[in-house]
């Protein structure tokens, strides 16, 4: 039959990290052994106080629907967090409890951006932001920012020449998925000065910000003239090595989170009650495995970087996040499929983020086999 396909779901591709995941799966399949540094998924189980909490909540009952933003013990604990982080404009009342985080990002776009408004992304940036805006009929613009070692301040003018009256919405990611850059305070002023100036609104995607090294995250929401231009977005998946869980949330002004509510309530509902009831406890509990996990993967770029830096690679050193830009072959699509085929490790092209000439690789694998697919890439003669 000729079948016509809605033209939002044509003008996106899909998910080239899951694509990478994908041939990993089928090589694997296969009898090879890949070391897979493609997937931006802590390899940590959930922290056993949290697993705990889970079965607990179910052993009680809390086997059906919830408040559709949330039940109220989650949405208190998540506004206390966020006042903890200076961001004390959001009460209980603020928050909007989604199946992750990714599905808080899509009823964002969905509530604030209408077919042809302008949506500006700082590259390199997470692959599903450009994928979401096209589903709101968005046009993009976007900012390169690998030719200042993808960090935001150096690049303030020229993002002053992309914001402008017209533009709708402002992405920021930091610490970044996939640089793993942490901007400095003078660059979240910068963007609060433009976003002020234009009046826009910027969507902070912070579900990194507890994985940082040596350096404090500032969230933007905290700034000056940003509590009523500012939609928060973070969740459980990282920082509690929550992935399969599906936890995340948006914190917004009230008129913001009244629109999304009706976007939430007749797509997806509610999270699920007892994850809900788990993520109490991962707020106020699970500090010490955040603390635990962090410091592994501390160690692990600090391996990443050495042996790289000994093989004469030079790169930049991210400051937050678990990946890591790793420079290749203009052809990054094709020095990534050698890197798999020839050598069995998996990594994602960085045109995929926009950034053209660069593998991200996610270090959210042990030390040894981030040591034998640096190894395997050295005797492929891929570095």
């Amino acid at each position: 039959m000729t079948r016509n396909f809605a033209d939002r779901v044509q003008r996106v591709e899909p998910s080239a990290t899951l694509a990478i995941s994908n041939k990993a799966s089928e090589l694997e399949a296969e009898g090879a052994d890949v070391v897979d540094l493609s997937v931006g998924e802590p390899d940590f189980e959930t922290p056993d106080v949290v697993v705990e909490a889970g079965k607990r909540a179910l052993d009680e009952g809390h086997h059906g629907y919830t408040p559709s933003n949330g039940i109220p013990a989650l949405r208190e604990a998540i506004a206390a967090d966020l006042a903890a982080k200076g961001l004390d404009q959001y009460d209980a009342g603020s928050v909007v409890v989604t199946p992750g985080a990714k599905q808080a990002l899509y009823e964002t776009f969905q509530t604030l951006v209408d077919d042809g408004d302008e949506v500006v992304l700082l590259d390199p940036a997470w692959v599903s932001y450009e994928a979401q805006a096209k589903f709101a009929g968005a046009r993009l613009s976007r900012l390169d920012l690998s030719v200042h070692d993808f960090q935001l301040e150096p690049a303030l003018e020229d993002l002053a020449a992309v914001v402008t009256d017209d533009t709708a919405l402002l992405v920021l990611n930091s610490p970044s998925n996939p640089t793993g850059a942490v901007y400095t305070d003078a660059a979240l002023e910068g963007v609060r000065d433009l976003a002020v100036e234009h009046d826009v609104t910027v969507v902070s995607d912070e579900i990194y910000d507890d994985i940082t090294y040596g350096v404090e995250t500032t969230s933007l929401g905290t700034l000056d003239g940003m509590a009523d231009r500012t939609v928060t977005v973070d969740g459980f998946s990282k920082s509690y090595a929550m992935t399969g869980w599906r936890l995340g949330y948006l914190a917004a002004p009230d008129d913001v989170v009244a629109q999304v509510g009706k976007v939430h309530s007749h797509s997806v509902s509610c999270a699920a009650n007892f994850v809900q009831h788990a993520g109490v406890t991962a707020l106020e509990e699970a500090d010490a495995a955040v603390v635990e996990m962090r410091d592994a993967f501390e160690a692990r770029r600090d391996l990443l970087v050495e042996q790289f830096e000994e093989r004469g690679v030079d790169l930049s050193v991210p400051d937050g996040a678990f990946y890591l830009m790793l420079p290749v072959d203009a052809d990054d699509t094709a020095w990534c499929e050698r890197a798999i085929e020839e050598a069995h490790v998996a990594m994602v092209p960085g045109s995929a983020f926009g950034a053209p000439g660069y593998a991200r690789i996610s270090y959210a694998n042990s030390q040894e086999r981030l040591q034998e697919g640096v190894e395997r890439l050295d005797a492929a003669e891929l570095l």
